[in-house]
């Protein structure tokens, strides 16, 4: 169990991570982490980048906010479904990165087997179909492809990342955000060459 007080710094130090690389720009995204029987998750309003202890507040499973005063992210059903779908899961950053929500604006996965290591780390990173924010036809539409993956694009929206540690999270933020310039840059050059299934089924191998 952690203890929460870490978990704020966890939540804080990742925050300004993703602010510092303009992953989370203004007041966009939302991070959380699992805690108790609910979790911790960043306030309505709140920059991820310029994250304060009071910017994190601890709600249930209901949605409810435990600490009088604080209101939590307008999405917090959208973290909490996937923590109930996802025993495994611990920790989701949701972000607006540039070159990941150039893909989600425009409609593309990056389901494609382009680079070996991110068919490894992802299997490949799929769209949900658009709905407004903050809504529950959002939660349905995203949390679905937590069946089978761990990062997914929202569609004119952004991206969002859950995993067992924090630290995972992010570091696969950055594989993806990095992955999206790649892609795009592939395309720039003419078009990208794709890995045989031979070969995608051999780094599938190595998981």
């Amino acid at each position: 169990m952690f203890y929460k007080k870490n978990l704020i710094n966890k939540i804080i130090q990742i925050g300004t991570l993703c602010g510092n690389k303009n992953y989370t720009p203004g007041y966009s995204g939302n991070i959380s982490a699992r805690y108790k029987n609910g979790m911790l998750i960043t306030v309505s309003g709140s920059a991820n980048g310029y994250l304060k202890k009071e910017d994190i507040v601890y709600t249930d499973f209901k949605g409810k906010s435990l600490e009088k005063g604080k209101k939590p992210s307008s999405e917090k059903f959208l973290h909490i479904e996937i923590y109930k779908q996802r025993p495994d899961i611990d920790f989701i950053i949701h972000v607006h990165s540039p070159y990941l929500s150039s893909f989600a604006s425009a409609g593309k996965d990056l389901l494609a087997p382009i680079m070996a290591e991110n068919v490894f780390y992802f299997r490949g990173i799929p769209l949900a179909e658009y709905a407004l924010p903050s809504s529950m036809d959002l939660v349905e539409n995203t949390v679905k492809y937590f069946k089978k993956y761990d990062a997914v694009l929202m569609e004119n929206h952004g991206f969002i990342i859950a995993s067992k540690t924090i630290e995972d999270a992010y570091l696969k933020l950055e594989l993806a955000e990095s992955y999206a310039q790649v892609v795009l840059n592939t395309e720039i050059l003419g078009c990208a060459k794709m890995l045989t299934k031979e070969q995608e089924q051999a780094v599938l191998n190595l998981r």
